[in-house]
């Protein structure tokens, strides 16, 4: 292969991150491929195998068979464990995601999940309802508070100018010690110092489910997750609302000469993301966990910003990116075992993977750097290879 074709190949390559029918492929998988290959240096530096490492995770999320399980359990209870986590990853991505396509960046997750689950918690999951009113009641509880506290940020937004990064972040730190002022004053559980566990009945999981032999325990969440990411996509690609969501995020002056209410769709993407996020919520706390730490806000709710970047931004995107980081989140533990190395080393690879996930947009400026260059460079060779012409023609002619 001769330099230029090796310089076009690359181009090639370059280009395929730029172009708008590759790119959402391209850059995260380029993403996914660098983080991959430093953990496994990193694995290597530590002396331990890395394809050993990364199947463990695999292992650990139930979609790979370990050696040996303890009694009752099996491939499959693990695996409904992954969807359980998963659920609400995939919920908080998609929060993110429907701010961060109206130009908006919401920081206030951790909080509005938070919140959400309190409030299910302590109106529903602490009374005597039946399951067949208190799952469907957990879920309207979170939806409204989670929209009530997105709105409130996105009206702050629009009618103040107060930017949303700001005041999601004050926001949480407000949440966070309202919530565990609560929990402490009436609702801490003596021994484990968190709140008192949500009841069965109102938990989003169908506990006691035999699957193959197996005792499994089934999360609601992830079936919700899924269908809203669809719905989502549906929004953005169908719908005057998606179209005037989008068309605020990428340039709201224009919007609004165009006719569209910005203030009104700030406070709508807010609210929707707010809405999400308290999804998210019930699901992990009132789902995967039953319990709420004290004046602790959840980690999701800031992985899930990493999440849905890697997933570019895009509602299918995301499933696929919160399948991608749970299995190394939920294996972690089982992956630091097999390895014997601390689980610190587990969390180190996965904040490689979100480190990575993040740059997805300077890769993209570094393909557009790098066409550009080559651009140049032909339009600089051109224009010698006609000075050189007009300068061999004037001979001639002389």
């Amino acid at each position: 292969m001769t330099d230029a074709e090796k310089k076009r190949g690359g181009s090639d390559w370059f280009q395929r991150l730029l172009d708008g029918r590759w790119s959402h492929i391209a850059v995260p998988v380029f993403c996914v491929l660098l983080s991959l290959l430093v953990s496994g240096i990193l694995l290597v530096v530590l002396g331990k195998d890395p394809f050993v490492g990364f199947y463990s995770f695999l292992q650990g999320s139930g979609l790979a068979p370990k050696g040996s399980y303890g009694g009752g359990a099996g491939i499959q209870s693990d695996f409904f464990t992954f969807l359980g986590y998963l659920a609400p990853m995939l919920l908080a991505s998609l929060g993110f995601v429907v701010g961060f396509r109206a130009g908006l960046f919401n920081i206030g997750i951790s909080g509005q999940m938070v919140a959400s689950a309190f409030t299910a918690t302590v109106l529903i999951g602490y009374s005597d309802l039946p399951a067949v009113l208190a799952k469907p009641l957990v879920v309207v509880v979170g939806v409204v508070v989670g929209a009530l506290l997105g709105a409130f940020v996105g009206f702050l937004k629009y009618r103040f100018n107060v930017h949303e990064v700001v005041s999601t972040i004050m926001i949480n730190y407000i949440l966070n010690y309202v919530v565990g002022f609560l929990i402490n004053l009436n609702y801490v559980n003596g021994l484990t110092r968190s709140s008192l566990p949500c009841s069965t009945d109102a938990a989003l999981m169908i506990y006691n489910v035999q699957i193959g032999g197996v005792n499994c325990t089934i999360p609601l969440g992830v079936f919700l997750a899924v269908a809203l990411a669809f719905f989502l996509d549906w929004l953005f690609k169908r719908t005057v609302v998606g179209f005037e969501l989008k068309a605020v995020g990428q340039n709201p002056k224009a919007a609004k000469y165009a006719g569209i209410n910005v203030g009104k769709r700030l406070i709508q993407a807010m609210a929707l993301s707010g809405a999400l996020a308290g999804l998210a919520g019930v699901a992990y706390y009132c789902g995967y966990y039953t319990t709420i730490v004290p004046k602790t806000l959840p980690q999701m709710g800031y992985d899930c910003i990493a999440v849905a970047l890697l997933g570019n931004g895009n509602p299918i995107g995301s499933v696929f990116a919160s399948i991608l980081v749970s299995v190394f989140q939920n294996g972690s533990n089982f992956m630091s075992s097999t390895l014997g190395v601390q689980k610190e080393i587990a969390s180190l690879i996965v904040g490689i993977m979100l480190l990575f996930s993040a740059c997805g947009g300077y890769f993209k400026y570094l393909a557009h750097r790098r066409l550009q260059r080559e651009e140049d460079a032909k339009l600089e060779a051109k224009a010698k290879t006609e000075a050189a012409a007009e300068a061999t023609t004037g001979e001639g002619e002389k």
